[in-house]
């Protein structure tokens, strides 16, 4: 599932976060940075699902 998660990011960022966390602090983060460059967006959004807890897998 993250193999999904990662290409929804490197094709729109926060679509892939919103997969991840929902609406939350992450989401509009990513959304400005992707807003102000696509490859801030695509860097914030990869981190992010690969940085997960593995406790909520």
């Amino acid at each position: 599932m993250d193999l999904v998660r990662i290409i929804l990011a490197v094709i729109l960022p926060p679509l892939g976060v919103f997969f991840q966390e929902g609406l939350g602090k992450h989401f509009w983060l990513n959304v400005l940075l992707t807003l102000l460059g696509y490859i801030p967006g695509i860097v914030h959004a990869v981190w992010i699902i690969s940085s997960r807890d593995p406790a909520r897998a």
